[in-house]
């Protein structure tokens, strides 16, 4: 006697849970991959004014002026662009942990602001800041007052 048991159809099913999982990490993977090909280029640019200036206290700190012939102003001492790293290793050396706030020209290559940065962290000074100035009322500018 022959016994026949029906097997049971099994259709195929697609999971769809690791499927999203695998379409998230490719995305993922080009979206690095895309980012990393980038081509990064710089242009000369006009630094805005901010309007959130905070005054803060000179201690410790060192003000660095970028000039429109390549030079700079260490606190109002004049510094030809090639004696930049023996001036910030001066600065180093006399404050462990000094402070640097750089600023410029308005019509000062920005550049130069770029150069005194990695110039300033490549030696170890860590604490960097750009200064920014209040910008004057339109009236102030013209020499206006109001009511005359």
């Amino acid at each position: 006697m022959r016994i026949r048991i029906q097997a049971e159809k099994h259709r195929p099913r697609l999971e769809i849970i690791p499927f999203i999982d695998v379409m998230f990490f490719l995305l993922a993977t080009f979206m690095i991959v895309s980012l990393s090909m980038l081509k990064n280029e710089t242009i000369q640019i006009k630094l805005p004014k901010s309007t959130t200036t905070v005054t803060q206290a000179p201690q410790d700190q060192v003000t660095v002026k970028v000039l429109e012939d390549g030079n700079f102003l260490f606190d109002k001492e004049k510094v030809l662009s090639q004696d930049l790293t023996v001036k910030l290793n001066q600065i180093k050396a006399s404050n462990a942990d000094p402070k640097i706030f750089v600023t410029g020209e308005p019509n000062a290559c920005f550049e130069l602001v770029v150069k005194i940065i990695d110039e300033a962290r490549k030696i170890g000074i860590n604490k960097i800041a750009i200064q920014t100035t209040k910008p004057q009322p339109q009236a102030q500018k013209s020499g206006l007052a109001h009511g005359t």
